[in-house]
C-alpha cells in the first residue's frame, strides 16, 4: 500500500488494528477495576448495575474507537497546524459524547426496562448537567484514544521506511488501481490535495490517497524537505531561492516551474541552498 500499511478484507491497517485491540483491551481493564470498585463501594441497589454501567459504557467508547482513528489520520499533528488540530478534535468531542450518551442511554434504560425498573439516567441532575458531566470525562477518553492511533500510526510508518528494499531506491505509489514506481530523482516536489499528494515526476504528475506527513516520514531520508504546510520539494530540484515582500520564499526547480515555501520553513530552506 502507498503508506506502507498492510490491510486486510477489513480494510483496517495493521496500525488499526493493533490499535483498536489496544483500546478493547485498556476499555476491558478499566470496565473491571471500575465495576468492582462500584461494587465494593456499594454503588447501585444491586452488584450487576455498576456492571451494567461499565460494560455498556466500555462497549460503545470501543465501538467508536476506530472513528477517532480515522479523524487522527484526516486531521494529524504537525508542527505547522497544533493550533487548527487542537480545535479540530477538541469540536469533535462533542459528536463523541453525544453518541456515548445516547447510546449508554439506550442500552441501559433497555436492561432496566427488561426487567421492570427505571434507569433515570437524567433523573438527578437533568439533561445539560448531565451531558457536560459526561462530556468531561469523554474529552480525556477520546484525547487517549486518539493518542493511541496516532502512536500505532507512527510506529508503523517506521516501520514500513525501515522495510523498503536497499537494492531498490524507487517509491512505489498507486495511481488509481495502477502501482507505478518512481526514481527519488525523477521527483522535483510533492503537494498535498484533499485526501491525496500529488508527486510531480517530469511532465506527469501521479495522484496518490494518503496524507502529506506520512510521506514525508518516507521522503525526508530521499532528500526531500517541507517548504509549505502543504508541499515537500526535492533538495536537488532547487535551482533558485528569491525571497518575497511577505517573507515567504520563491523556489525555482530545476524544470524551471516556482512554487511557494512558507516563512515557518526559512531556516530548512537555508540548508537547502
Amino acid at each position: 500500500m502507498t503508506s506502507g500499511e498492510e490491510k486486510g478484507t477489513s480494510g483496517w491497517s495493521r496500525a488499526d488494528r493493533r490499535a483498536w485491540i489496544a483500546v478493547l483491551l485498556v476499555g476491558i481493564a478499566v470496565g473491571f477495576v471500575n465495576a468492582t470498585s462500584g461494587i465494593i463501594e456499594g454503588s447501585g441497589d444491586h452488584w450487576i448495575e455498576p456492571v451494567l454501567w461499565e460494560t455498556t459504557s466500555a462497549v460503545v467508547i470501543v465501538a467508536l474507537a476506530p472513528l477517532i482513528g480515522r479523524a487522527m489520520r484526516r486531521w494529524p499533528p504537525r508542527a505547522d497546524n497544533l493550533p487548527s488540530f487542537a480545535l479540530i478534535h477538541l469540536g469533535l468531542t462533542v459528536p463523541f459524547a453525544l453518541a456515548h450518551i445516547l447510546f449508554i442511554f439506550v442500552m441501559r434504560e433497555t436492561a432496566y426496562w427488561v426487567v421492570g425498573a427505571h434507569y433515570g439516567f437524567f433523573d438527578d441532575n437533568g439533561v445539560a448537567i448531565t451531558v457536560l458531566y459526561e462530556w468531561r470525562k469523554d474529552i480525556l477518553s477520546y484525547a487517549a484514544i486518539a493518542a493511541t492511533y496516532w502512536i500505532f500510526e507512527y510506529v508503523e510508518r517506521r516501520r514500513a521506511a525501515a522495510a523498503q528494499p536497499m537494492t531498490d531506491d524507487r517509491i512505489e505509489v498507486r495511481d488509481g488501481g495502477a502501482a507505478v514506481f518512481l526514481a527519488p530523482g525523477d521527483i522535483s516536489h510533492v503537494e498535498a490535495a484533499g485526501n491525496y499528494v500529488e508527486f510531480h515526476a517530469g511532465a506527469k504528475t501521479h495522484l496518490v490517497r494518503g496524507t502529506l506527513a506520512s510521506w514525508e516520514a518516507r521522503l525526508t531520508a530521499r532528500g526531500f524537505v517541507r517548504v509549505h504546510r502543504s508541499r515537500l520539494v526535492n533538495r536537488t530540484k532547487i535551482a533558485a531561492l528569491k525571497p518575497t515582500p511577505s517573507g515567504d520564499v520563491e523556489i525555482t526547480l530545476s524544470n524551471g516551474r516556482t512554487v511557494l515555501g512558507s516563512r515557518r520553513y526559512r531556516a530548512t530552506l537555508a540548508g537547502a541552498d
